[in-house]
């Protein structure tokens, strides 16, 4: 009689997420030679350089595929950017031997009163709101057991006065839709390089972003290959690692880079930090046991429970944004 073989799975921990860099590494390189050269027939490759892991990792990548004579990379600051993005961007362009260009969006930006549109939306909650001012919005966290993400308006004073304010949803919409034409204005710029080059457009979004809906669609979302979106964000980490991105790149926290206010990720969208957001997506995807998946994260199971009812949300509320557009029939 045949013995039963059971294979026993590993607790979940994040040697759970762990991958062969260097086999994956050569998977996707391949695939983008593929992509670029024969579905899109183009020479190379686009992209915005943030100075953030996603665009970093995103660009070596590139290079690995199609060689640093075959990506350009854009910086593409404007009146609320944190100058060390330039500044590490620039670095890992140096680093891969990537050519470049710095495109101020900023007066393309008040121009089209990105800023007056977004102040004057603010100044509908505190009306002292000018000139020395600055802001970002941010979200309740989930664990604290609210049962939905409310948004706060963050305000610092010029004397240095922080204070949050409510939201109603008319204001809380015009200032997110003004703040979006940063990321459509960077796309624009993307674009019209990819053309003039007759390159593609290297999108960078990671696992967490492209699942959870952290883009803007035709912004930051708009592009011709995603070779991350697959990877959980502590992946790419490995990868960056790997590829050898600069060191105080590794190290910086994952921000917006999008408000005058300093920001973090989990702030604005996600309801904690990357590595245990993974774990607990992770653990959603696979369908662990929540107890399995509270332990490897530390947090209570009510907690884990919060976390993927967020996921869920998110989920059914950003699906508009992956969809292309909608036709009364097919045409072929």
């Amino acid at each position: 009689m045949n013995a039963i073989i059971r294979t026993i799975r590993p607790p979940l921990s994040p040697e759970s997420l762990r991958i062969d860099c260097a086999t994956e590494v050569g998977r996707i390189a391949s695939h983008l030679r593929e992509q670029v050269h024969f579905d899109l027939r183009r020479r190379g490759l686009v992209l915005g350089l943030s100075g953030g892991i996603d665009s970093s990792v995103s660009a070596a990548l590139g290079v690995r595929a199609l060689g640093s004579n075959a990506v350009f990379a854009l910086f593409m600051p404007e009146n609320d950017s944190d100058p060390e993005s330039l500044e590490l961007g620039r670095k890992v362009a140096d680093t891969f031997g990537i050519k470049s260009v710095v495109e101020d969006i900023g007066p393309t930006l008040a121009a089209m009163g990105c800023y007056e549109r977004r102040d004057a939306a603010i100044r509908l909650v505190e009306p002292a709101y000018g000139r020395g001012w600055s802001c970002k919005v941010s979200i309740n966290n989930p664990l604290d057991g609210e049962s939905y993400a409310i948004s706060m308006l963050v305000l610092q004073a010029p004397d240095g006065t922080m204070s949050r304010h409510r939201l109603t949803a008319a204001v809380y919409l015009a200032i997110i839709a003004a703040t979006n034409m940063k990321q459509r204005t960077r796309k624009q710029m993307e674009y019209y390089h990819a053309d003039r080059l007759n390159y593609a457009v290297l999108g960078t979004p990671n696992r967490l972003e492209y699942d959870q809906g952290f883009f803007v669609k035709n912004g930051d979302g708009a592009a011709d290959v995603k070779p991350i979106a697959h990877l959980y964000k502590s992946q790419v980490y490995q990868l960056a690692e790997h590829l050898g991105i600069p060191e105080d790149i590794c190290r910086r926290p994952p921000t917006t880079d999008t408000w005058s206010l300093a920001q973090t990720q989990e702030e604005f969208y996600f309801s904690v930090p990357y590595d245990r957001m993974d774990l607990c997506l992770y653990a959603m995807n696979e369908q662990l046991p929540i107890e399995e998946t509270a332990d490897a994260t530390g947090l209570s199971t009510a907690q884990v429970e919060r976390v993927w009812q967020d996921i869920r949300s998110k989920r059914k509320a950003t699906r508009p944004l992956h969809l292309a557009p909608l036709l009364v029939e097919d045409v072929f």
